[in-house]
């Protein structure tokens, strides 16, 4: 599991071993590694860790605050460290690591949601027993009542956290990239959840039997009774005006429908590295030599720039060849200093790009792609290529694949978003075409071969001997130098031997073939079997699922494609529609599932209907969220929109739960709904409150990594405030709407006089 204590171990021994590999090399070279990708999980993981702190503090606040018992508030937060132990526990065993995904999406509000039902349930009972017998109970009261007050509630609350479990479910059917994503989220949240549930059943009654033992006050804490007075009118005119309420809900969920077409889409946020990758592509066939030259340029003027700390680049291909480029290409890794160093430490990072674009525009003869080193890395394995977007053109004449790579790219320039638009270097290599003329040779009596022999000697080299050292042999190979080799003239003085009856004779190369340096393939590149061409693209200031919606239509008007070639669409996207066509298939399997406990809990259709209502207006408060805060729905936000749908089924649980035992219990329609919403207006603000506190930090915080869980975060929150508002006024005036018949068929059975009466 890597924390970030042992990230920085890591970081050290990677320092201890550069010294020792340092003292070994001349003076004046310097050992660097290509990139220290434990800085990262290192600052990542101080993310995580400081929201996770900030959550659970703020989780302890509102338990002190609303319970209003000091020991009940201190055993609801022991919770969180036990069942964050147990958490770690299964994950050691399983083998699930802590990471950005596995620990960020945990909320000590969702893990404490089943406690705080349980102890607010209890106190209550506590509080009402004294009051009523004028004492402090004893020891066998106390437990006897205690165990009464948690089975009220024990069946709802234990169903409600097995809903919010069950619908991390359709997590593990994702596959790939994704699935390697979000699995260990699912599996730590499904662990953690577990854990709640079973302190709930056990540690909390059992707690708070034994050391609640004080007077407990009846009265509710000053926050809740001031909601309280407010809540009951308000309550009031909802239940008076069924149809306003109904239909405000409905118009919500419609405009949130309406709203959510409108949101952009992109697969996972991108993560803010704080170091920037910089692709340096030059013309085909530039040396080495001149490849350092013009990197050594280029370094000089990033080195510059003040928020640079340090640069180096890669260049050709190493011993081991898992990146294999040719000397023309550079991978140019930018590490940026800390931003208090920076003479505007506010300056967006975005800016930061385009100046240092400026400032390598200037060195002549280079195209460049600013990305970032993992995330460059992330896109070729997942894409094949180095930026967010590629655009696939498949055929057979490389000509007619350039021509039309050409055309994309040319329209793709105007998307808005599009930035480091190019196309892949498929021809540009100068090649020397020699081609012989037949009749010519024909008229000297040459065989092909013999000009063929004579040039690759010439060119290419030909052995002449060997050397031996030892029991080792060396070839001696001879050949022309550079100098005519790249001279067109000195190759066609070449003199090619003519077979004669008088003895030998030469004829120069120019006079029985034509030389000519054209450009040829640089590279030819295949996929199932096809050439093909790429032109990449990165997206910045735009998402990209609504960046790749404008290209596929802005391309296929404008660009015209030849018969028998076609066009393919890769990158990050790929992997969005692949989770998404997947959860479209298991989320309703999971919604149904849900639909399934909740007949089972109720006995009844109509009351699992009521409480699932409001998963819809849930959703609708993600909706509105990431609207509000402008930001696209990804793969984040929509584990967001499946842990808000268990979320919002709980509360509705908890007062549906109370009212039917109300009403079993005697009391008639109107007044069991007034009072059992009332009643239970203080655990469904506390579940929802510590649920959507927990998340706060994440939502708001702008360290690393919090890209990628902000819009998860934000769905939670936004989702809660919405569905809390269902539970406290929407799932009132339904319950009332179908249960009037049946309650006015039940008066109506009550005033008929029996038999013996009328007589």
């Amino acid at each position: 599991m890597l924390t970030g204590e042992n990230s920085r171990n890591v970081s050290r021994a990677v320092d201890a071993r550069l010294a020792e590999i340092q003292k070994t090399l001349p003076a004046g070279v310097k050992a660097t590694p290509v990139y220290d990708r434990t800085v990262l999980v290192d600052r990542t993981i101080g993310t995580v860790e400081k929201n996770l702190a900030e959550g659970a503090l703020l989780v302890i606040v509102i338990l002190f605050l609303l319970l209003g018992n000091f020991r009940a508030a201190l055993i609801t937060a022991a919770v969180i460290p036990i069942a964050m132990l147990m958490t770690l526990t299964g994950m050691v065993q399983g083998g699930v690591s802590g990471n950005l995904m596995s620990l960020g999406a945990l909320d000590f509000g969702l893990i404490v949601d089943g406690a705080v039902i349980v102890v607010e349930n209890c106190l209550r009972r506590l509080g009402q027993a004294q009051h009523r017998l004028g004492r402090l109970l004893d020891r066998d009261e106390r437990f006897g009542l205690v165990a009464r007050a948690s089975a009220e509630v024990m069946r709802p609350s234990l169903f409600g956290v097995l809903i919010i479990t069950i619908v991390y479910l359709p997590i593990f059917a994702l596959t790939g990239i994704e699935g390697k994503t979000f699995h260990p989220m699912a599996i730590t949240v499904m662990l953690a959840l577990t854990a709640a549930m079973i302190l709930s059943l056990t540690f909390v009654p059992a707690a708070i039997a034994q050391f609640v033992t004080g007077k407990v006050e009846e009265r509710e804490a000053r926050p809740i009774a001031w909601l309280k007075a407010r809540y009951g009118p308000a309550l009031d005119r909802a239940l008076r005006a069924p149809v306003v309420t109904l239909g405000i809900a409905v118009a919500m969920v419609i405009g949130a429908g309406a709203l959510a077409t409108r949101l952009g889409s992109e697969f996972i946020p991108s993560l803010d590295e704080g170091d920037i990758a910089m692709h340096a592509l030059r013309i085909p066939g530039t040396s080495l030599s001149q490849a350092l030259q013009m990197q050594q340029m280029l370094e000089k003027r990033i080195a510059a720039m003040p928020e640079v700390k340090m640069v180096f680049a890669k260049i050709g291909t190493a011993d081991v060849a898992t990146d294999p480029m040719p000397p023309s290409v550079a991978d140019n890794f930018i590490i940026l200093k800390p931003r208090s160093e920076w003479p505007d430490p506010r300056k967006p990072k975005q800016l930061l790009v385009d100046e240092m674009n400026a400032i390598v525009q200037k060195v002549p003869g280079n195209n460049y792609e600013f990305t970032q080193p993992i995330q460059m890395r992330m896109n070729e394995l997942i894409a094949g290529v180095r930026s967010d977007v590629a655009v696939k053109i498949f055929g057979d004449d490389l000509h007619q694949l350039v021509e039309t790579g050409e055309a994309v790219a040319e329209v793709m320039e105007q998307v808005p978003g599009a930035q480091d638009v190019k196309v892949e270097q498929v021809t540009g290599l100068p090649v020397l075409s020699i081609i012989p003329d037949r009749l010519q040779l024909t008229r000297y009596g040459i065989a092909m071969a013999d000009v063929q022999s004579t040039v690759t000697a010439a060119l290419g080299g030909t052995q002449a001997g060997q050397i031996f050292e030892g029991d080792r042999r060396f070839d001696v190979v001879v050949r022309l130098p550079e100098a005519q080799r790249t001279d067109l003239d000195a190759i066609g003085q070449l003199p090619i031997p003519v077979r004669m009856e008088g003895g030998a004779s030469y004829v120069p190369l120019a006079d029985i073939a034509k030389l000519e340096l054209s450009a040829g393939p640089n590279q030819i590149s295949r996929e199932d079997g096809k050439r093909r061409a790429v032109v990449t693209a990165n997206v910045r200031g735009r998402d990209l699922g609504s960046f790749i919606a404008e290209a596929q239509k802005r391309i296929g008007a404008e660009v015209t494609v030849p018969p028998g070639y076609y066009i393919r669409y890769g990158g990050t996207f790929e992997q969005l529609q692949s989770a998404t066509q997947r959860l479209t298939i298991v989320v309703p399997v999971a919604l149904l599932m849900i639909f399934g406990l909740l007949f089972a809990l109720f006995g009844s259709t109509r009351d699992a209907a009521i409480v699932f209502s409001g998963v819809p207006l849930a959703l609708t408060g993600g909706v509105f969220a990431l609207l509000a805060r402008d930001l696209p729905f990804s793969i984040s936000a929509g584990v967001g929109f499946i842990a808000l749908s268990g979320v919002a089924v709980l509360n509705g649980v908890v007062m549906l739960s109370f009212i039917r035992d109300l009403r079993e219990g005697g009391m008639a329609l109107d007044p069991a709904i007034r009072e059992g919403a009332i009643t239970r207006l203080r655990p469904v603000l506390m579940t929802a409150l510590v649920a959507s506190l927990g998340f706060v930090p994440m939502a708001f915080n702008v360290g690393a990594g919090s890209e990628v869980q902000r819009p998860l975060a934000t769905v939670v929150i936004g989702g809660i405030i919405s569905s809390t508002l269902l539970t406290l006024f929407v799932l009132p005036v339904l319950y009332r709407l179908v249960h009037q018949r049946s309650e006015a068929a039940d008066q109506a059975d009550r005033a008929v006089p029996t038999a013996p009466e009328a007589a």
